[in-house]
């Protein structure tokens, strides 16, 4: 059996940004890629709500990506591939950060999984690197992630430089599923359904 930890924010959590509650799991694009995979394969959803690539929240609090990493691969070690969408989270005001920056935090992250014994036979397990769409139209958010549309935009050049620094695979989901304009920033159930799609696509590939 081939196992896949798909680390993430509330978009892999399936925060549903018509009633703010959590998507079935059948909905959610983590529940769509296990129907698709099949028996054979495990996926195990970590998504967290606001989680960040790196940064401490002083809001929000336990939100930075790097600090549950590590305890994240060596709960679920062997893993034969994380994918890794983070990201848009980052994009809030109180951080600060550019798309170049967030791109490069990510980055640490990779290094972390790519350093790390967490895959089969103690080696490191394989790595997807996803850019999160675009942000669309804001607006309960919209003052806290000010700035964020035009910075979101970036992300998938610098996401795609970052994960050819590091010999990782790379997927653009703005070119497959776009944010939902009830909020700006959370997906909808039919785009859940296309990434869901898309990810077995790749996993089969990566793993084949």
């Amino acid at each position: 059996m081939k196992t896949v930890l798909c680390f993430g924010d509330s978009n892999t959590w399936g925060y549903d940004p018509a009633t703010k509650d959590r998507f079935p799991r059948d909905v959610r694009w983590t529940g769509v890629l296990t129907g698709l995979l099949g028996p054979t394969y495990q996926v195990i959803e970590e998504g967290l709500n606001g989680r960040t690539t790196v940064w401490n929240d002083p809001i929000e609090g336990y939100k930075n990506g790097r600090d549950y990493l590590i305890p994240c691969l060596e709960t679920h070690r062997p893993i034969d591939l994380v994918i890794l969408m983070l990201g848009t989270n980052d994009l809030k005001m109180r951080f600060s950060v550019s798309a170049f920056d967030i791109a490069n935090s990510a980055g640490v992250l990779v290094d972390i999984i790519q350093k790390s014994v967490a895959g089969p036979d103690g080696a490191a397990p394989a790595v997807l690197l996803v850019a999160p769409p675009p942000v669309a139209k804001l607006s309960e958010f919209a003052e806290m992630f000010e700035g964020s549309q035009e910075k979101s935009l970036k992300f998938v050049a610098h996401y795609r430089r970052v994960a050819e620094e590091r010999g990782c695979a790379f997927l653009d989901a703005g070119a497959v599923i776009r944010s939902s304009d009830l909020d700006g920033i959370h997906f909808e159930p039919d785009e859940h359904r296309k990434l869901g799609e898309v990810m077995a696509q790749e996993v089969r590939r990566l793993l084949a």
